[in-house]
């Protein structure tokens, strides 16, 4: 499949279905069942992003579900086990995932009870680059008085390059042995960089130390190996990882096993000879000529309107972008970041101006001479909402959006001042907040209470699904509650990195 080398017009909406589901879910358990049947006996499988709520996969590929992966786990329950892994520098660092604003120590406890609740068996939970962290120790602890096993793995000097040292007792030999009872183990993670790979590697030399055959795949949806390197969902891919100085490039080892041009990134080609090493003191010889090798993902397979994945992609990009400004501003993230994804739009054909809810947000903002924020609704009408003495602006956009889904004139009033100001009155004098304008949230239940005297209340709030995937824009940083709100209804958020005021703290 070729590069889209125009962009799409500014009316094109990024969520037109570019990708056939079903044909994903068809095809791909196809594949990991061939792979299962190369190992007979056991295989471990990496699962690259997210099991779940796969929602970078769902906006850079219209029509992808995010729950995509588990249903196809779940055809296979019977013979799967869940290793869930985590990098012990991550819990000391309470590191977030962006799109959940929860730490990754707490996403472990989510993930598991998300597993079990699908009927899936989990294993246990492995800490990597285990060296001491006292933040780690603590929820080893909490870990095993909640019943779930901990094995740890610890860092190993000159990895991935050290190829001797690695594969010996002094390398992988350090790790604890992760005990599995079932032939498919699905190694995952809560977010990029915890270390999957290097525990299915360890837990290959751990089984062949014991004298049991065991195999390795990897399921990584990015970058997709047979779209070009600079095709838009692959820069989508490296602005989504930004921070971790992936790259994607051409896999060197598949070109010269086949003489066929694909696309891998730099972690994988670099651990690749580890592998190797690997599966010949295993085998005598490796079942993989490459990284592509090792990787059963079909997902370039679905593509059914590259335009209209090429232009969710540079949406994503773009997206990112304003993402990595504001962390610079909050003082969280760095100028090297924001010079690579300001590159990969550059790459992608990709700029602000794709996005019409920037320049509406701007233009009400500078109208008004107070925050402003913008909604693109599905039909591809923009609403705007303004900073009042009742709402901030990104509560009057919301209601505003509702109203124009519900077909209510814009000027109608679904709820009363009578009643907002006793909410703001109970903010500023009795929960001590100096700002009495409702956020979204706060808009959302005063609009729910209104139901009961306001009938077109109703109608608007019934349509709040259709705000999802909605791409949106504030003239300003948001507040942790609106920002929040916003993620909850599906909406693709930016905003300008600035802050309303002048003062030095912002919550």
């Amino acid at each position: 499949m070729g590069p889209c080398f125009e962009p799409r017009p500014q009316n094109f909406m990024a969520n037109h279905i570019g990708f056939d589901n079903q044909k994903y879910l068809d095809t791909q358990s196809a594949r990991i069942r061939e792979r299962i049947a190369q190992f007979g006996g056991k295989l471990y499988l990496e699962f690259g992003g997210k099991l779940f709520d796969d929602y970078h996969a769902a906006r850079v590929l219209p029509g992808f579900a995010p729950d995509s992966k588990i249903r196809m786990l779940l055809e296979l329950r019977e013979s799967v086990e869940i290793v869930v892994v985590i990098n012990a520098a991550d819990i000391q660092q309470n590191k977030v995932r962006g799109d959940l604003g929860i730490t990754y120590d707490e996403d472990v406890l989510r993930l598991i009870d998300t597993f079990r609740g699908k009927g899936l068996y989990v294993g246990s939970v492995t800490v990597t680059q285990y060296a001491g962290q006292s933040a780690a120790d603590l929820f080893k602890r909490r870990l095993e008085d909640l019943g779930v096993k901990v094995y740890l793995h610890y860092p190993i000097p000159g990895y991935p390059h050290d190829v001797e040292r690695i594969v010996s007792g002094e390398g992988f030999g350090r790790n604890d042995y992760i005990e599995t009872s079932r032939p498919l183990v699905v190694v995952t993670a809560p977010g990029p960089g915890s270390g999957k790979m290097a525990t299915c590697l360890s837990q290959l030399y751990h089984h062949h130390i014991r004298g049991v055959r065991a195999g390795y795949a990897k399921f990584e949806t990015f970058p997709i190996w047979n779209l070009p390197l600079k095709h838009p969902v692959n820069l989508a891919y490296e602005a989504a990882t930004a921070d971790l100085n992936d790259v994607n490039m051409i896999d060197p080892f598949h070109l010269q096993a086949y003489g066929e041009t694909t696309v891998n990134y730099n972690r994988d080609v670099e651990v690749f000879p580890v592998l190797q090493a690997m599966f010949r003191e295993i085998m005598g010889d490796s079942p993989y000529k490459s990284p592509t090798d090792m990787g059963v993902n079909m997902a370039g397979r679905c593509i059914v309107d590259d335009g209209a994945v090429c232009a969710a992609a540079r949406q994503e990009i773009v997206r990112r972008y304003y993402a990595a400004l504001c962390d610079r501003r909050r003082g969280q993230g760095s100028d090297e970041i924001v010079y690579k994804l300001e590159l990969l739009m550059k790459q992608a054909q990709a700029d602000p101006g794709l996005r019409p809810v920037i320049a509406a947000a701007e233009d009400k903002a500078e109208q008004t001479g107070e925050p402003a924020a913008a909604i693109r609704l599905p039909d591809g009408t923009v609403v705007t909402g303004k900073t009042s003495d009742l709402m901030g602006a990104a509560a009057s956009a919301l209601l505003n959006a509702l109203k124009a889904l519900a077909g209510i004139h814009r000027k109608t009033h679904l709820i009363s001042r009578e009643a907002i100001e006793p909410i703001q009155a109970l903010k500023t004098g009795h929960l001590g907040s100096r700002n009495p304008r409702l956020h979204s949230d706060e808009a959302l239940i005063a609009l729910a209470i209104s139901t009961a005297t306001v009938p077109l209340a109703a109608r608007a709030l019934d349509s709040l699904d259709k705000l999802r995937d909605c791409e949106a824009h504030s003239s300003v940083i948001l507040t942790a509650a609106d920002s929040s709100t916003y993620s909850k209804l599906g909406l693709r958020l930016t905003c300008t990195p600035r802050y309303q005021g002048s003062q030095l703290y912002h919550k």
